[in-house]
């Protein structure tokens, strides 16, 4: 064999290898400095059982039902079984709704599956009222008793999360003081006790496209209220999440590192590197900053998935170390 066929055998096969992301002895490979925790949303929790018939009524009709309202349903081996995955998977941390850190307590609370699987809590999304200034005392105190379970448990960042809106006959500009007002409020009051608030733009919200965005956070009061994308949601909503990350990345401290294609599985969203999002770059602003919370791998679950939650998560470790990440052991 000739010295350009054995050159072109290893180049061969580096490239092959670099595709499934290990290196050939003495080929360097990136190292990045940057921890990736994942969310919790990608884990659909299975609907409850079904209740038996009740009785029908002297003239055969059924009974009326209780209807709909009142405290969403916690599973507890649903949410053992998110830290079980994640932490497995070597992920650093965990988020989670403010609903699930709430239905706990009933069950024990967070601090048993903290300790059993040695995954921080990071994170919970949830937030008050946005819109609606009549009921921003009471919304911002509701959302308080959260985030102090949130600060009970360890956690970092309360992820703030716009109200959804009819996005055909919202008009911003009406509601753009009374968003600032309470994002102001309401992250001085977690700041006080010791978290940081991060606003997640989200599509179907009352903060969705680019200039929605860049109107609350150039104007929010910085020093309480952070930005905490969804470079997902960024792509879906049609900005550029590249430029949105690089204008907005000294109070970028927390994110939802999410691909978007625009297929029909995931709401449009899809496992990392499958989609349009350029992630690389991504990882290239945030590689060795410091940040309060942590970037969080996300995927939207949907019933029916094409694949598990596991698997997807999975194909995200996969490609992120193909990008340097490191994970735990």
């Amino acid at each position: 064999m000739t010295r350009s066929s054995d050159r072109r055998d290893f180049l061969r096969t580096a490239a092959f290898s670099t595709a499934l992301g290990w290196a050939l002895p003495g080929m360097a490979q990136r190292k990045r400095n940057i921890k990736i925790g994942h969310t919790g949303i990608t884990w659909v929790q299975p609907p409850p059982p079904r209740p038996p018939p009740r009785p029908a009524t002297a003239d055969g009709a059924q009974p009326p039902g209780r209807g709909a309202g009142g405290p969403r349903r916690v599973e507890p081996a649903y949410i053992e079984g998110i830290f079980k995955d994640v932490s497995g998977l070597g992920f650093y941390g965990l988020e989670l709704f403010t609903f699930q850190i709430q239905g706990m307590e009933d069950n024990g609370g967070m601090a048993p599956l903290i300790e059993k699987y040695n995954l921080p809590l990071i994170s919970a999304y949830g937030g008050p009222n946005l819109l609606d200034p009549t009921q921003r005392k009471d919304s911002i105190a509701q959302s308080m008793e959260s985030a102090k379970l949130l600060k009970k448990y360890g956690g970092k960042v309360l992820v703030i999360g716009p109200n959804g809106v009819r996005r055909d006959s919202y008009n911003f500009q009406e509601h753009k003081a009374d968003i600032i007002a309470t994002l102001n409020e309401f992250g001085k009051a977690l700041t006080d006790i010791g978290l940081t608030g991060c606003l997640h733009q989200h599509t179907g919200t009352c903060v969705e496209s680019r200039e929605e965005t860049y109107a609350v956070m150039e104007n929010v009061d910085t020093r309480y209220v952070k930005f905490g994308p969804d470079i997902g949601q960024l792509q879906k909503g049609g900005s550029d999440p590249v430029q949105v990350v690089k204008d907005f990345l000294p109070i970028v401290n927390h994110m939802h590192m999410k691909d978007y294609s625009g297929g029909e599985a995931f709401v449009g969203y899809c496992p990392l590197g499958q989609g349009k999002v350029n992630v690389p770059a991504i990882l290239d602003m945030m590689d060795g900053r410091t940040i309060a919370g942590m970037v969080m791998v996300e995927l939207d679950g949907t019933p029916r998935m094409p694949m598990t939650a596991l698997d997807t998560a999975t194909i995200a470790k996969m490609y992120l170390e193909k990008q340097g990440v490191n994970f735990r052991s």
